[in-house]
């Protein structure tokens, strides 16, 4: 027989309190004066935005005078979609879906990232945009490596062709032909 104690047991009650906070937006402007609403929780994953929340300063707009309004449209893609993986992903998730949001990138838009996650402070965009710019001048001669990036040749003739016998590793097979 069961005492009467087992008899007057009460199911558990199970108590889940849940934030029912609305979700805090921050209001970005780029150097153009165009305004972009974005969730607290996408924008923090940049450390300088990250620093103007924790230092109270992000009552207003947050103005972001190194970066374009197309170029911060990118970053907060970027942002919306790796907010997504932030739960423990595998790297070849993550690498997925940087070839994806880089895919349709040319070389200038690259740069503007780059520069944009920099002074944002963003290391993750930084180092997929650098890998993207790599990949983007790998195997490229000296002559259109200058042209993408703007680079004036200052050298004499004879200073670039002691430079390519220094160098002459870097002038072998699997350089694309320059073009002039």
């Amino acid at each position: 027989m069961a005492s009467p104690q087992e008899n007057d047991s009460k199911p558990e009650t199970t108590i889940i309190v849940t934030d029912t906070k609305p979700e805090t937006t921050l209001i970005l402007r780029s150097n153009e004066g165009e305004i972009f609403e974005v969730p607290e929780t996408v924008a923090v994953l940049s450390v300088t935005i990250r620093n103007i929340v924790e230092d109270g300063c992000a009552s207003g707009v947050i103005p972001l005078e190194e970066v374009d309004a197309e170029t911060l449209s990118w970053v907060i893609t970027y942002f919306k979609k790796h907010a997504a993986l932030l739960d423990p992903s595998s790297e070849t998730e993550k690498d997925e879906l940087d070839a994806e949001f880089f895919s349709d990138k040319d070389f200038n838009s690259l740069l503007a990232i780059v520069n944009a996650a920099n002074y944002l402070n963003v290391t993750e965009l930084q180092d997929a945009s650098t890998k993207q710019i790599a990949n983007f001048i790998r195997n490229k001669g000296v002559p259109a490596v200058r042209k993408l990036f703007g680079v004036e040749n200052d050298y004499t003739p004879e200073e670039e062709e002691a430079l390519r016998r220094e160098h002459q590793w870097a002038h072998e097979d699997g350089v694309e032909p320059d073009e002039d």
